[in-house]
């Protein structure tokens, strides 16, 4: 069976695959969207030929569980929960992003303990994700002890989570103008003995891994990524900084008060799969002096905005 050409529309391919599976030459089989794996954000149009897929059509762009959707009935504070169901591994790092959204559209202030406080729970939250990757993708290599060990570590990152706002993962805690409430007694000390912690953990999961020979052939040399593809394709985070480029939004367009705190951008220039480890394993340490940063510095005063036309009065 022909190829399709390589400079072909969406459509155009679209249309060739359907003509062909209605002549009962192909059989067209939808992979998704479905929450399994992808979440919901994505649906491939399989062209099968027997066993084998002869084409794959990507349609892009749906979001999970219509959260679009739901949002647009909803007032800025109600909408605030379904950010935290948008990505299971950013939760904190979603609702910060819709709150800066909010807080720039409407120019509402944040005082400068909250300000610190969302620097501290974003970072944990990156390090609490950069945990899962490392753990998965072990598991995938067969590296169970390593994925068991990183959620070990994740686990204390959801403690702290909870021990603000009662929730492990959908915590609502950042909010427009500031944070739900103000830090509970026993925060600062336990994000302290974790910041005593993790470093140690990092060592071990890297003796484990780094220079294993099974781990070695299986992540040198795949996935490569060369710097003008990535730009070329968008790329951002961990996979583009693998390639050489030090583009971090934490730098590049400093929110939160970032720019007031001293940190590197890690980065290789491999743009392999395991350079994307050694890059997002760099990262969390850098994780770490942005929190001990943050602590030290941390801000009496207000943990929210007294603006009463966006954030509600106290319950009192």
């Amino acid at each position: 069976m022909p190829a399709p050409p390589l400079e072909v529309s969406f459509n155009e391919l679209k249309h060739l695959v359907s003509s062909r599976a209605l002549e009962g030459d192909t059989l067209l089989l939808n992979m998704g969207p479905q929450h399994p794996s992808t979440h919901g954000v994505l649906r491939l149009l399989l062209e099968l030929e027997g066993e084998t897929v002869i084409n794959c059509i990507p349609d892009i762009g749906f979001l999970h569980t219509g959260i679009e959707k739901n949002m647009e009935v909803k007032n800025y504070l109600q909408a605030l929960v379904m950010t935290d169901r948008m990505d299971y591994l950013n939760n904190i790092g979603n609702n910060l992003v819709y709150c800066l959204a909010i807080e720039k559209l409407v120019d509402l202030d944040v005082p400068p303990r909250a300000q610190a406080v969302r620097v501290i729970l974003t970072e944990l939250q990156r390090i609490a994700s950069h945990l899962v990757w490392l753990g998965t993708s072990s598991l995938d290599l067969a590296a169970m002890s390593t994925f068991l060990y990183c959620f070990r570590e994740r686990e204390i990152i959801l403690d702290i989570f909870e021990m603000c706002s009662g929730q492990r993962m959908m915590t609502s805690y950042i909010r427009p103008g500031g944070i739900w409430r103000d830090l509970p007694d026993g925060f600062e000390e336990a994000v302290r003995q974790f910041l005593r912690l993790l470093p140690g953990r990092l060592r071990q999961y890297e003796a484990l891994l780094t220079k294993n020979p099974l781990f070695l052939d299986r992540t040198r040399k795949i996935g490569v990524l060369t710097a003008q593809e990535a730009l070329r394709l968008g790329v951002t985070g961990p996979m583009l900084r693998a390639t050489g480029i030090a583009f971090d939004l934490r730098k590049a367009q400093p929110y939160s008060g970032y720019d007031q705190y001293d940190f590197d951008v890690p980065t290789a220039t491999g743009g392999d799969t395991y350079d994307r480890y050694l890059v997002r394993m760099e990262e969390m340490r850098q994780s770490l002096r942005i929190i001990e940063q943050a602590l030290n510095r941390l801000p009496g005063g207000a943990f929210i905005s007294d603006n009463r036309k966006f954030v509600p009065p106290p319950r009192a």
